[in-house]
């Protein structure tokens, strides 16, 4: 076979894949701004509404430590369609719903379908693509990762406003099954398969595990980290997670292989990972609270304020992913987090008369700095495995997204209702003469603001972290190390 036909079937493979990555990271985040309409539809209190968002967010989790022998058991090809038809599946039980818990069961299924694209892809891209070219398209799939829950509140607001929540699952439809068939027609296999031996035993414990801690954090924003039930079930999650790291860690063929933080590079860019994982979650959750409750903005006005930066992300990931495959990921991170501490600092000092073009252009700043970030820091860190791991290395990856969106979340919601309500007792010894409303509001945007400041710490000790990192030359330096196969295999 020539290269420009390998290259063609590449690109078809690619395309294909990530329409697929984006409808499904988009059917992650497009209800959450029709929570408000589902409660009064359904008659269902805040508590019971959120698990549309933490069941899809948990289901994600606790299938990431699986995807690993799936994808040493399955080809591309099988793995891909399954978890379209799932994501099929789960659209429609969602859009014919008539009550509550059919549409919660619909998310779960979509969630079963999503939780295996991610590291499917990225697995793909680690199979098939030399690496002096995977900047490049990791920069695409960060194109699917950021854009897609970017757009998604400017299209749900607009649907909602005209139209049926039941549509934002309606529309969805066609366009999944037209993926399906194209992969049907065009998708080929790209790994190796095997026939591992599944370990009931691990899956267990990393599903009450992950599950668990999962849980505990998204549950932390309602009943406060002090909450008996918040504690039992990080406690629970936190002594399975132990007991599932030590197994991975003694079984000869463990279900997720642990060996992967054994690299230096990997183990930094995890952290990292973590680190600005958790304050684009907190952003992506601040911002719309305090357009929406605190200045009265509609859903539909907060999607407009992050559609800019929204595409300007989206233009940047492909861009960023070429100067990744140039000059390696150190630079480019240090640069994206001097843009996302000072988008976070301009932000720890919000008012009521706050402009809606300085919050929009502060987003398109911080947009920019998660650009430089988002697929760089992750492919350093998979160049670093050999290709034995890949496959884990991608599964890890992105158990550790899916933690720190969660943590993110949480400690974000929980810290600004503590320190709202602290503000408040504050305001109201403070003497001054407020209506409740207006009581409430200052509260809640001073609150805001040390959310925002606590976000503006984590970033600094990214950057710290950041400056140790292994620049380009020491990283292929210790590539070297781990073997010279990846190049062959990758170009077969």
């Amino acid at each position: 076979m020539s290269q420009p036909e390998k290259q063609i079937n590449n690109g078809i493979l690619l395309t294909i894949m990530l329409i697929g990555c984006f409808l499904s990271v988009l059917n992650q985040t497009i209800l959450n701004v029709a929570l408000p309409d589902l409660m009064k539809e359904f008659k269902i209190t805040a508590t019971t509404v959120q698990w549309l968002s933490t069941g899809f967010m948990l289901v994600n989790g606790i299938l990431v430590p699986v995807t690993a022998f799936l994808m040493k058991r399955f080809t591309t090809r099988q793995l891909f369609i399954s978890s379209m038809s799932l994501l099929l599946i789960g659209t429609f039980v969602s859009a014919i719903a008539p009550g509550f818990e059919l549409l919660l069961t619909g998310r779960l299924i979509q969630a079963a379908g999503a939780g295996i694209i991610m590291p499917l892809l990225m697995m793909v891209v680690l199979s098939v693509f030399p690496p002096e070219r995977r900047g490049t398209a990791m920069g695409m799939i960060g194109l699917s990762i950021i854009f897609a829950p970017a757009i998604g509140p400017v299209l749900a607001g607009f649907v909602i406003e005209h139209y049926s929540w039941r549509w934002l699952f309606i529309g969805m439809l066609p366009l999944i099954i037209v993926i399906i068939l194209l992969a049907l027609k065009f998708l080929v296999n790209v790994s190796e398969t095997s026939r591992p031996k599944l370990d009931i035993i691990s899956i267990i414990l990393s599903t009450i595990g992950f599950g668990g801690i999962l849980f505990g954090l998204s549950s932390a924003g309602d009943h406060g980290w002090g909450s008996a039930k918040v504690l039992l079930y990080l406690g629970v999650g936190i002594i399975f997670l132990i007991a599932f790291c030590w197994r991975q860690l003694t079984s000869a063929d463990p279900l997720l292989n642990l060996q992967v933080f054994k690299e230096k590079m990997f183990t930094i860019t995890s952290i990292i990972l973590t680190l600005y994982t958790m304050i684009m979650y907190a952003d992506m959750i601040l911002l719309p609270l305090y357009l929406q409750t605190s200045r009265g903005f509609s859903v539909l006005d907060t999607g407009l304020l992050l559609l800019p930066g929204a595409v300007i992300n989206a233009i940047m990931s492909p861009i960023t992913g070429r100067l990744f495959d140039k000059f390696g990921a150190k630079p480019l991170a240090l640069i994206g987090l001097c843009l996302i501490t000072y988008a976070t600092w301009d932000v720890t000092h919000l008012s009521d008369t706050t402009s809606f073009t300085f919050l929009m252009v502060r987003t398109i700043i911080l947009r920019i700095g998660l650009s430089f970030l988002t697929m760089p820091i992750n492919t350093a860190g998979l160049n670093a495995l050999p290709k034995k791991l890949n496959a884990h290395g991608t599964a890890v990856s992105n158990t550790v997204r899916q933690l720190a969106g969660a943590m993110g979340t949480a400690l974000v919601v929980t810290y600004l209702t503590t320190r709202t309500k602290s503000h408040v007792t504050e305001l109201m010894e403070s003497g001054q003469v407020l209506s409740q409303s207006q009581l409430l509001k200052e509260a809640s945007i001073l609150g805001t603001n040390d959310a925002y400041f606590f976000m503006l710490i984590l970033a600094v000790i990214t950057f710290i972290l950041t400056v140790f990192m292994p620049n380009k030359k020491a990283a292929e330096d210790q590539g070297k190390t781990i073997g010279e196969g990846k190049l062959e295999t990758s170009t077969k």
